[in-house]
């Protein structure tokens, strides 16, 4: 591939103002808003505050990379673009946790997939949560908007990728649903190479939409500049004082930055918001901050086919299946969706378990493996409670997570669908991601085996991109941290914008929920400090 224009790296030899940590940051920096994070949320935020002619700091714990820097490696990728260098697990190491953590948060590593609020999920949170104003009709402008913006449509400009197109294939023979998938991309090159930085900046995440338009704006970006805590004094933030790091997550000196603004924009991501909320002794009269955070639990199938896959190249998800998940009543057995896994070397390599030779065997297969994945939709039911977010004796994040036999339950009915489909699809062995999987070479010998699944922490593979709560939006301070529009019930100055203010899970893939959500709340914030009406598009 030719070299392609970095824009970004463009921009910053025109003068945007990026400071990375490590050059040295000032003792005190005044605005308008200073933002936390740089992800869905904070891009977004970014992007409609400016417009307003707000000045605006934005605050990235991350590093800088942009399309230069992306070549496809994950040992690099990994590293450099996610949370701990995708290692982050729950407490207990039961569930892996893959987030952004560069420009651009996860928006920068996702795999593209743009589904709205599911209309199911929307009448839970107006019924449990008295969020009145989040009905489908209600919130469908601020969507559009946002699709528009990001240029999010089905995907199908090409066929699908092999991966995906068995997932439609298996599902059509068994009469389940399977349709196309919308992507925010732009002239993608079909590389496949999403979850490791998109190298021609097709890809419309934020490092190349809303945080450009906000630096060019005159916003100013600190990275791998962290929020320690807020300075609180009454029903206010006082300040916010920030600490120069790593990439690897320590401290390069002991000066620090305090930031001086008339509001505070904290969209740090579901578990890295809550845990700034809590180093700051923020208010919690009703005991709701870190609770209630969810994830979609996922669980994996990997099916071996006489024809070559392929699953690194290509779109990475194009197809999907929601005919376990929102006719799901909310009272019974746990729902979830049904996609494909894109499989590079490292990832699959984890994915198919064990070991050594048994590893070597199953890795033998990998240009023929299709593997799919489930997301469960977490949150909807009395024995569905998510888990919470706490602080370890430093004051980092951690997620206590239970996998409780109700989640459990749902994730051995969802082994027991992928497989089926896969094997509908042709395929000539399956192997579930368990511990006590084998290699299963027809439906019945799969169903036989995954029904006597020990279903345990540990046994199960569980992992999960997608992180949601935590910071739940309330009709009433008593049902929310923060208000329908953003602000903290009780720190007035001060919003959250990010996915830790859902209530439950999506039952989707989150992204385009959170923009939706927070070109909603930043859209009334702008007009709350500017008196101004700006739209996204």
């Amino acid at each position: 591939m030719s070299k392609l224009p970095d824009p970004f790296r463009e921009g910053l030899a025109r003068g945007w103002k990026a400071t990375h940590s490590e050059a040295g940051l000032p003792e005190q920096v005044q605005c308008d808003v200073a933002i936390i994070g740089s992800g869905a949320g904070a891009g977004i935020t970014a992007e409609l505050l400016t417009k307003a002619g707000l000045d605006v700091v934005l605050i990235e714990e991350g590093p800088l990379r942009t399309s230069s820097d992306f070549n496809q490696k994950e040992s690099e990728a990994y590293a450099t673009l996610y949370q701990e260098g995708a290692a982050r697990k729950t407490v207990d190491g039961a569930i892996t946790l893959l987030q952004g953590r560069c420009v651009g948060g996860t928006t920068v590593i996702n795999w593209t997939s743009s589904f709205r609020t599911p209309a199911s999920t929307l009448g839970y949170w107006q019924d449990q949560f008295e969020l009145k104003d989040f009905s489908e009709q209600a919130m469908a402008p601020w969507f559009a908007q946002a699709e528009k913006r990001l240029n999010m449509h089905l995907w199908e400009e090409v066929p699908p990728n092999m991966n995906n197109e068995l997932l439609r294939t298996g599902a059509r023979k068994l009469g389940i649903s399977a349709e196309v998938i919308p992507r925010n991309v732009k002239g993608c090159y079909n590389i496949g190479s999403c979850g490791l930085g998109c190298p021609t900046n097709a890809k419309q995440s934020m490092l190349v939409t809303t945080i450009p338009s906000a630096l060019q704006a005159g916003a100013r970006l600190f990275h791998q500049t962290r929020a320690q805590e807020f300075e609180i004094e009454g029903d206010k933030v006082k300040s916010l004082i920030c600490v120069p790091i790593r990439i690897n997550g320590t401290k390069t000196s002991d000066k620090v930055m305090r930031v001086t603004a008339r509001h505070y924009v904290v969209a740090g991501g579901a578990i890295n918001s809550p845990a700034l909320l809590k180093r700051s002794k923020a208010p919690d009269p009703h005991g709701l901050l870190g609770t209630r955070t969810f994830l979609h639990p996922v669980t994996m199938s990997a099916g071996v086919f006489n024809e070559r896959v392929e699953a690194w190249a290509g779109a990475p998800q194009s197809i999907y299946s929601d005919h376990f998940v929102h006719n799901a009543p909310f009272n019974g057995p746990i729902g979830y969706k049904l996609e494909a896994t894109p499989l590079h070397p490292g990832l699959v390599s984890v994915l198919l378990g064990s070991y050594g030779q048994k590893l070597a065997e199953r890795f033998a297969a990998y240009p023929h493996t299709q593997m799919m994945l489930t997301l469960l939709r977490d949150g909807f039911h009395p024995e569905s409670q998510g888990g919470t977010v706490m602080l370890n004796v430093d004051g980092s994040p951690l997620l206590h997570y239970p996998l409780t036999d109700y989640v459990m339950a749902g994730l051995k009915q969802s082994m027991l669908s992928m497989a089926e489909i896969q094997f509908a699809a042709g395929a000539k062995s399956v192997l579930p991601t368990h511990e006590q999987a084998d290699a299963y070479t027809s439906w019945a010998q799969a169903k036989a085996a995954i029904e006597a699944f020990e279903m345990k922490p540990y046994y199960a593979g569980v992992g999960s991109a997608h992180i949601m709560g935590g910071c739940r939006m309330g009709g009433t301070e008593k049902l929310g941290v923060v208000r329908p529009d953003g602000v903290h019930w009780q720190l007035s100055n001060l919003s959250v914008h990010d996915g830790s203010v859902f209530p439950t899970s999506i039952g989707a893939n989150p992204q385009l929920s959170i923009y939706g959500t927070t070109n909603r709340m930043a859209t009334q914030l702008a007009k709350r400090l500017s008196g101004k009406d700006v739209t996204l598009v």
